[in-house]
């Protein structure tokens, strides 16, 4: 095979396996469903059923429960459901017997622990801190925070059953917000600068679910305002 012949094929294969590699990065985290076509478009069927996941270790995954009945959050293999009991109470059970209309979710056995700055305090200092801290990645990851919190808000959908959806106000009737303060919690996260309206509202690259450490409360996080831990983030 002539010189010329070699250094084609070479770049031929280099180009291959690039994008194969690229496409392998991109792919880590997998997104069914997609929020606009829930909030705008009504669609509040299952597009995933949990118990499909054929691969349900080392999984984590968040979103809501078909026809916004609820949060979902799957963490490290166990996967919990929060619903409205009434306007200050929720329950949170352990199940994969649910169905969401959108979720991001993969399994995760590979990750970087980065120490929460004493000066990142909010959503949105976390979601710069994130932004700078993996400007060198250009896929979407998920991210673990543990540690304790000085206050949160979080919320979990609970429409009216019959409810028609033709905009992000109608897919929050119902919707109750709860407040906790000074606790131990857990956060999964979702940051992505390319899912504006397929996973992330329009003003922001998170999507994130908080649980309490004793399990009893789940939900999407609204606010908050952190007080120590760690994070600990994606990667293939």
């Amino acid at each position: 095979m002539k010189a010329s012949s070699r250094t084609l094929w070479a770049s031929v294969l280099f180009f291959f396996w690039s994008n194969a590699s690229a496409q392998e990065v991109v792919s880590y985290v997998k997104v069914v469903g997609a929020m606009k076509e829930v909030m705008w478009k009504g669609k509040l069927s299952g597009t995933i059923d949990l118990d499909t996941i054929s691969n349900k270790q080392h999984l984590f995954g968040l979103g809501p429960v078909e026809y916004l009945a609820g949060e979902i959050l799957i963490i490290d293999g166990e996967a919990y459901r929060s619903t409205v009991l009434t306007d200050s109470t929720m329950k949170v059970e352990e199940t994969y017997a649910i169905k969401a209309p959108f979720f991001a979710y993969a399994n995760i056995m590979n990750w970087t622990q980065v120490i929460l700055p004493d000066s990142i305090q909010s959503a949105q200092q976390l979601e710069q801190f994130l932004e700078h801290t993996t400007k060198k990645q250009n896929h979407p990851f998920l991210f673990r925070f543990t540690g304790e919190i000085e206050q949160a808000t979080i919320h979990i959908v609970n429409l009216p059953k019959g409810s028609t959806v033709t905009s992000s106000t109608d897919a929050h009737l119902g919707q109750r917000n709860f407040v906790l303060a000074h606790q131990l919690v857990e956060i999964v996260g979702f940051f992505s600068t390319a899912h504006k309206g397929i996973f992330t509202h329009h003003d922001t690259y998170l999507h994130m679910h908080l649980i309490t450490s004793d399990r009893q409360k789940m939900g999407h996080l609204d606010e908050v305002r952190f007080k120590k831990g760690t994070i600990m983030i994606s990667h293939p």
